[in-house]
């Protein structure tokens, strides 16, 4: 065994011994951890912000993506819906999966799935083949962002949980700052094609640093598979998020009514199925645990919130205020870096004051700036969508990292795993379904002005735009009302401090 330090600053590098934080409500005298800071998380940071750049760079490039293909905007919204709903199909397993393989090989298959899938979108002569890859890209950051959340659970002590989230949460959301402005220089000087060649070397980058630091301390108890709960798992999220996202080009259409009721109700079987069987692919028992269940449902509406943001934000510049893509991508930068300090600012806040206030504080900023962007006409200035654009970015992370810490320090150690798993999952199905549903309330705010005798696109798309919003400040209007169940208290979990053998040997005492 190495030596271990108590400062409460560091964790483990690879190669290296130590002992791992288990939350346990048991009292323990001892409240050690890893050395050497956040350098066995490198390649786990680095895969989030992979997948979060490659979520949130490809809205720009949907106006791009829609001429050279010849596609309808509700058929290119695939490459967003598509990629979260792969998401949102892997998440649920993701659990189950770190209980039975060794997180070090999981991460690294996932990180090769994502640049096999990033070189097949660089080289695709259709649309088909082109989202194929998108799909294979999510299925990668949905094995990824929730083993980097398992992880650090086990690797940090509670006291420290919130700046460790926060950590995380500006590493994810340094995705967004750059990725809109990189996305649309990428475009301007070369092609879309060169997103994905950029996608591709980062991703090398990612499985570089995995291979060389990952060492993780994530138990592996084999359950026994339960085939049934896999299939229920894939075959409810991916029926329903279809089912949403298929709305905005086919209406409610026998099949899309269909979808959608094949998602829910084989969803209800596999959540029954899952509270009473004796290994659950899933332990959806968190959801039971009030403390965890409020602050995740808080999450999932400000994520969805923001992706339905983040989805209207840059066709409205390039569709309604006629911008390139290029400037688009500039003018999305001053709000992203705002973002990605917040990020990090609330995580620290969260540790001195809890969840309760910074959260109220998210909702003012994020309603207000919301509301701004209402005032946005097609001959609007820079000015006030930046205005817009800036409140808005410093509102979601107060909201979203304080609620997400929140949920997982109410949760024992053994439950982590699951616990991070299902926030993910909620998070990225709720962001699916809110794009397919900005999606179709963009649609139904063309139509609307067309019926009323416009003949002005850039204004019809306006208009459009301002329905995708209302919808954004409902969901706002939601995690308020859920504030007001957060507890108030900074309340800490007991710790039980486990030993961690070199290498191969991940199991945890819980």
């Amino acid at each position: 065994m190495s030596a271990i330090q108590t400062t409460s600053d560091n964790i483990m590098p690879a190669g290296e011994s130590g002992t791992a934080y288990s939350h346990s409500p048991h009292n323990a005298s001892e409240t050690r951890h890893f050395d050497h800071p956040h350098k066995v998380m490198l390649g786990l940071y680095i895969g989030a912000f992979l997948g979060m750049l490659s979520e949130t760079s490809m809205n720009i490039a949907l106006p791009d993506l829609m001429d050279e293909f010849s596609v309808s905007s509700g058929t290119a919204q695939w490459m967003v819906v598509g990629y979260m709903l792969a998401i949102g199909v892997v998440l649920p397993c993701v659990g189950f999966m770190l209980k039975w393989i060794k997180a070090k090989t999981l991460v690294l298959f996932a990180l090769t799935c994502f640049l096999v899938g990033a070189l097949v979108c660089t080289v695709a002569t259709g649309f088909p083949v082109l989202l194929a890859g998108r799909i294979v890209q999510g299925i990668s950051t949905g094995i990824v962002l929730p083993t980097m959340y398992a992880a650090i659970m086990r690797v940090f002590p509670p006291h420290k949980i919130g700046a460790a989230n926060g950590v995380a949460g500006l590493v994810i959301m340094f995705a967004p700052v750059i990725g809109p402005t990189l996305a649309g220089a990428l475009i301007g000087a070369l092609s879309w094609r060169a997103i994905f060649a950029l996608f591709a070397v980062v991703a090398v980058i990612a499985l570089a640093c995995t291979a060389a630091f990952f060492v993780t301390p994530i138990e592996r108890t084999r359950p026994a598979v339960d085939m049934l709960s896999i299939v229920a798992s894939a075959l409810g999220f991916g029926c329903l998020v279809a089912g949403v996202s298929l709305i905005s080009d086919m209406g409610f259409s026998v099949a899309v009514v269909g979808l959608l009721v094949i998602g829910v109700v084989v969803l209800a079987l596999y959540a029954y199925r899952q509270l009473h069987i004796a290994d659950p692919l899933l332990d959806l028992r968190a959801l039971g645990i009030a403390a965890f269940r409020t602050p995740a449902i808080m999450v999932s509406c400000s994520f969805a919130c923001t992706l339905a943001f983040m989805y209207l934000v840059p066709q409205e510049l390039q569709r309604g205020l006629g911008m390139s893509s290029t400037l688009a991508g500039l003018l999305m930068l001053p709000g992203g870096i705002v973002n990605a300090v917040c990020t990090l600012m609330a995580g620290r806040l969260f540790d001195r004051h809890g969840a309760r206030v910074l959260v109220w504080i998210g909702v003012v900023m994020a309603a207000i700036g919301g509301a701004l962007f209402f005032a946005i006409g097609v001959d609007s200035g820079v000015v006030l969508f930046l205005a817009a654009h800036i409140i808005v970015m410093v509102g979601i992370p107060f909201i979203q990292q304080s609620a997400q810490s929140a949920a997982l320090k109410s949760l024992p150690g053994r439950m982590a795993a699951d616990g991070s798993t299902i926030l993910n999952t909620i998070q990225q199905v709720c962001g699916a379904i809110a794009t397919a549903v900005a999606t179709c309330l963009l649609g139904l705010g063309q139509t609307g002005y067309a019926a009323g005798g416009g003949a002005n696109a850039a204004q019809g798309f306006v208009d459009g735009s301002r329905y995708g919003y209302m919808f954004g400040l409902v969901l706002v209007a939601i995690v308020l009302v859920f504030s007001f169940m957060l507890k108030g208290g900074k309340e800490e979990p007991k710790l039980v401090p486990v030993q961690v053998d070199d290498g191969a040997v991940e199991s945890l005492a819980v």
